[in-house]
């Protein structure tokens, strides 16, 4: 570790360059607490021809102010996967190639506890762990390979939203991935949900009003299988940085959409797309509203003309 000074006060540093076929690692201090000031960054190296996945056993980090960010390979921006702040326990993320990084930054106030993971390699017959989302129940599993399947439900109270069983499949690139994103349990009183059919509209809580504060909602668009989903934005308003809308699903795997501006239209590289909203506790705005297309895969120059007609027809 090391500490530099800088007019704000100090900077923390750590981290370092991790090998081997598992492992763990924890924020310092954990869980007393990571120290303020932190920029440390850890860059995990399996074998060639293998993927990483991480599979978080606690997470608390100052939402908002603190971060934990993801790099699908070395620390570079073009390599940026998703960015983790808050207090809910990610699922298990998954990287493409054999190197994945992470890197803390905290500011120079409040702290959390931290975060504790596991680590593993994962060769190309493996799917890795897909995880227990809060409320669910996992049965079944073996070795999360190809071929294998696992089931989720409920506790009682909540429904579960997407597909409740799961396959370890071989995709396109000869890599072993779950056919489906792990579905969620919420209370049946929330908003989200699983959407399925050719096409249709989603909007945010309470739109064209304003949405409320501390929204959680989780949305998983469905197209017929070998299909994929295009996702055309008419209106975007919220609160820049701390207000967002994350899209899973597409290439790169994850899109974070924040501020005023109309987004570009999102196409996916599956037959799903997952939508989750999350604001926080204070101004409203009036959110976004999304009109979705299923399409026949097919060439990218096809999309290109097909997302054309789609705004044209959305807009005239």
């Amino acid at each position: 570790m090391l500490f530099l000074f800088f007019p704000l006060g100090f900077i923390y540093t750590c981290g370092g360059t991790l090998k081997g076929r598992n492992g763990s690692i924890e924020s310092p201090g954990f869980p007393y607490g990571y120290p303020n000031g932190a920029n440390c960054t850890w860059v995990i190296v399996g074998e060639e021809g293998s993927r990483i996945q991480l599979m978080f056993l606690s997470f608390a980090i100052e939402e908002e102010y603190d971060f934990l960010s993801l790099y699908d390979g070395h620390p570079h921006p073009t390599n940026f996967r998703t960015r983790l702040t808050g207090f809910q326990i990610p699922t298990p993320v998954t990287s493409t190639g054999n190197v994945f990084s992470l890197r803390l930054t905290s500011d120079f106030a409040v702290s959390a506890h931290g975060f504790k993971l596991n680590y593993e390699e994962l060769h190309s017959t493996s799917c890795g762990n897909p995880g227990v989302p809060p409320k669910a129940v996992l049965s079944g599993g073996g070795r999360f390979a190809v071929g294998d399947h696992v089931r989720y439900s409920c506790v009682p109270g909540y429904v579960l939203d997407g597909h409740a069983t799961l396959t370890c499949i071989t995709n396109a690139g000869n890599s072993a991935v779950w056919d489906f994103p792990a579905p969620i349990c919420r209370a049946e009183d929330t908003c989200g949900g699983t959407v399925r059919g050719g096409s249709g509209v989603v909007t945010s809580p309470g739109y064209p009003g304003n949405y409320g504060n501390q929204a959680d909602c989780t949305w998983i668009l469905l197209a017929e299988p070998g299909d994929t989903i295009s996702v055309i934005f008419t209106d975007f308003q919220t609160e820049e940085k701390y207000d967002y809308l994350e899209v899973e699903g597409t290439e790169p795997p994850t899109i974070w959409l924040s501020g005023s501006n109309v987004p570009s239209p999102v196409v996916s590289n599956k037959n799903w797309l997952r939508l989750h909203f999350v604001t926080d506790d204070n101004h409203r705005y009036r959110g976004f509203s999304a009109h979705y297309q299923g399409n026949l895969l097919l060439p990218s120059s096809f999309f290109s003309v097909s997302l054309c007609c789609l705004f044209f027809c959305l807009f005239n």
